[in-house]
């Protein structure tokens, strides 16, 4: 008998980490999860976006339009930013962050600050505005790979009731 032949890819195993920790995610308008990894693929961190610690999913706002005090803006926090935040204290040197969305130009400072050496992403769909060409500025000049995930697969689909068999 021969090993499977359809288990997933690394980078499809960690895409999808990613996008399971999306689903954590209460903002109504837009789920994201990012996934650290080392060298030696191993999982170092995960992380969402939302609100900080302490403060209330229920009682901050989720708009995305109005005064910027009552939007979401100023609050969350992004997948990446919590996944490095989340992460034990190891060191994320050489790491490498999967995430659907391409970083913010904020979270592009604190992945550059932690020594990750590789974005891999699925969409770009900000890639004209100020905020992403500053990420990809910001990126280069620290020599941070950028790497357009291609996967030969459209879905992974988890099955809970089949898991129970």
């Amino acid at each position: 008998m021969n090993k499977r032949a359809d288990y997933l890819s690394w980078d499809e195993y960690f895409m999808g980490i990613a996008l399971l920790s999306s689903y954590r995610s209460k903002d109504p308008n837009t789920q994201v999860g990012a996934c650290i990894v080392n060298e030696h693929n191993k999982i170092m961190s995960v992380g969402y976006n939302g609100f900080p610690i302490g403060c209330s999913d229920d009682e901050f706002p989720w708009d995305r339009e109005g005064d910027p005090y009552d939007t979401k803006y100023p609050y969350v926090c992004h997948a990446e930013l919590n996944a490095i935040l989340n992460n034990d204290g190891s060191s994320l040197s050489g790491c490498r962050i999967y995430v659907a969305l391409f970083p913010c130009n904020e979270c592009a400072k604190a992945i550059i600050q932690s020594g990750i050496k590789e974005v891999v992403y699925l969409s770009d769909k900000y890639a004209n505005t100020p905020m992403t060409r500053a990420s990809k500025r910001m990126f280069i000049a620290a020599g941070v790979k950028l790497t357009k995930l291609t996967l030969n697969r459209d879905s992974i689909v988890i099955d809970f009731d089949e898991a129970k068999v």
